[in-house]
């Protein structure tokens, strides 16, 4: 009966206000559980949807590419010679026409003579874009990490593909290591269903490949500190206290 009067008195007042009125499921006397709820987004247009929808649409974006990453890199180094240090796939921004707002990859190349260049590369024909030279301060830096280096960048992308199969979205060479201690490797993005974005590191000497869990391990660190610091902070105000 109460559930009835409650039911009566929302409809009423959706018809005072000649709105629309939404009702949370409430059981008056009987004891009925609570539906699990998915986790949900918010899209750019209002609508809303699986987490789990968003990451398989990036994911078959990154697989509609035609030329992989290993490809945009040889056809990069054809039409400007040098050693590949990075390749990523960037996305199409919906605003512009401009030909480098086309969905591309990006080679960035160190040539011989020290000179940068970023080389764009059409994921679909595999087709040079364009090139244009770019500023770099970390040449030797760069050199250094590769010498004695038997796997490159493109090798670096098809070995993670194999191991993780998924797509490589993107290729950088870590001269410094991890955190700075001096192993260079390269680092591999890829998307795949059901997996969405996943981090991959390989060895230039020997070409193996790990998963890369050095953010988690670090932002878990960081915050163990935190909590270390501010309960080091409490302990110091009850002292003082």
């Amino acid at each position: 009966m109460k559930r009835n009067i409650v039911i009566a008195a929302v409809t009423a007042a959706a018809l005072v206000g000649g709105g629309t009125a939404t009702a949370l499921a409430t059981a008056g006397d009987d004891d009925r559980g609570t539906a699990p709820r998915a986790d949900v987004s918010v899209s750019d247009d209002g609508g809303v949807r699986d987490e789990a929808d968003d990451r398989d649409d990036d994911a078959a974006r990154a697989a509609s590419a035609k030329v992989t990453a290993a490809d945009a890199v040889a056809a990069a180094l054809a039409d400007t010679p040098g050693t590949a240090v990075s390749a990523e796939l960037d996305d199409e921004d919906d605003d512009g026409d401009d030909r480098r707002e086309r969905a591309a990859w990006e080679v960035d190349a160190l040539s011989g003579d020290g000179t940068w260049h970023s080389v764009r590369v059409d994921p679909a024909t595999g087709k040079v874009l364009g090139a244009e030279r770019d500023d770099e301060d970390d040449t030797a830096e760069v050199r250094a990490a590769l010498k004695g280096a038997s796997v490159d960048a493109a090798e670096a992308a098809k070995a993670t593909a194999a191991a993780g199969h998924a797509t490589v979205t993107s290729v950088e060479l870590d001269e410094d290591g991890h955190y700075g201690d001096g192993k260079p490797a390269w680092e591999v993005e890829t998307q795949a269903f059901g997996k969405g974005e996943q981090d991959w590191r390989v060895d230039p000497r020997t070409g193996k490949v790990t998963a890369d869990r050095s953010h988690d391990a670090h932002g878990s660190r960081y915050s163990d500190d935190a909590d270390d610091a501010g309960n080091s902070d409490d302990a110091d105000d009850a002292d003082d206290d």
